[in-house]
């Protein structure tokens, strides 16, 4: 299906304005998006909101940052005391990974966040979207920033498809497509936060191009790509949902590929692969995970003995599991026959 470009150049033009526009007036307030965050801030945003509700990361994310408000201090945390403040956000080998990647910067980059691409990548636990944020995010990078909120966007405004199916090698060109022209220089890159909800876009006076003008300018396409980023991600969250797309409420309507074929369903076979890719909890080896975690965090440093894990769950072979690929995980750790999590 052609892209929404293939319209005319003015179409194209158009959408960051749309985009960035409707941004500034509906984006929610979220702590981390404030001006005066820091880098170690944003990328504390990014690693909690992996699968995890907004609501649930905030008073996490806050509670983090008073007490390791640097990559130092969490660095010099037990892990059970880290263990024990992840509480039940879920997936809690993200808390460990947070500690090792605190350590990373601490060793290598001073106690810093780097702002180098390769340099977040390297990090325990920063794979290529958190880098590509924290970039983008924290350090204004123009780089195009993915996540499942993009795709699904992408699909529906460019290819016309309702699913976003799973995660292409070329999502980061496709995005990187719809963004402003940039100028490549690397000494345009300036710190640059998504501009705070709610607040107007201004209009920049002109005059005759100098090379302070072309080096503004450039600046300034360099914030409209962040920005697109973080509205395409918004709009995604809000708008352009998975299950009940608010297309009366969307900024780009008379863009979308999607709405333009008539909102086509997918497939039986789409929506049955899709349907796989969904995660289930109920009965899981992660509920029982989860319920081993949640005494371990509530029990002093003493621990607990197998037979009150036992008590947790009646599935002998699948509680085994779990308790085993806990130990495996560095989650848990055994002492003289009692369980606890590790110091």
């Amino acid at each position: 299906m052609n892209s929404p470009h293939a319209d005319s150049s003015d179409s194209a033009a158009e959408l960051p304005a749309k985009l960035n526009n409707w941004y500034a007036r509906h984006a929610r307030d979220l702590p981390w998006r404030h001006p005066d965050t820091s880098p170690w801030a944003i990328l504390l945003s990014e690693v909690m909101s992996q699968q995890t509700p907004v609501a649930r990361v905030i008073p996490l994310w806050t509670a983090w940052l008073e007490r390791w408000p640097t990559p130092a201090d969490l660095a010099q945390a037990p892990k059970s005391e880290i263990l024990r403040m992840w509480a039940n956000l879920g997936y809690p080998r993200r808390a460990l990974r947070l500690k090792e990647c605190a350590v990373a910067c601490v060793e290598r980059h001073g106690g810093q966040v780097p702002s180098d691409i390769a340099d977040l990548e390297a990090l325990p636990g920063i794979g290529h979207y958190t880098a590509r944020a924290v970039a983008a995010f924290a350090f204004g990078q123009a780089v195009p920033v993915v996540d499942t909120n993009v795709r699904r966007v992408y699909r529906r405004l460019v290819d016309g498809h309702y699913l976003q199916g799973p995660a292409r090698a070329r999502d980061l060109a496709d995005v990187a497509s719809l963004l402003p022209h940039l100028d490549p220089d690397p000494r345009l890159v300036r710190r640059h936060l998504p501009r705070p909800p709610h607040s107007q876009p201004t209009d920049q006076p002109t005059g005759q191009p100098t090379d302070s003008t072309a080096t503004a300018d450039a600046a300034e396409a360099t914030d409209a790509a962040n920005l697109m980023c973080a509205a395409l991600m918004e709009l995604g969250a809000l708008v352009c949902t998975a299950k009940s797309p608010a297309c009366d409420r969307c900024p780009v309507v008379d863009d979308c590929a999607w709405v333009k074929a008539g909102k086509p369903q997918p497939t039986e076979e789409e929506a049955a692969a899709a349907a796989r890719r969904v995660q289930k909890f109920e009965g899981t080896d992660r509920q029982v995970r989860g319920k081993i975690m949640e005494l371990l965090r509530k029990t002093g440093d003493g621990g607990v003995t197998k037979k009150e894990i036992d008590l947790l769950w009646s599935g002998q072979e699948q509680r085994e599991r779990a308790l085993q690929s806990l130990l495996n995980d560095g989650l848990v750790a055994r002492d003289e026959g009692k369980y606890h999590l590790p110091h």
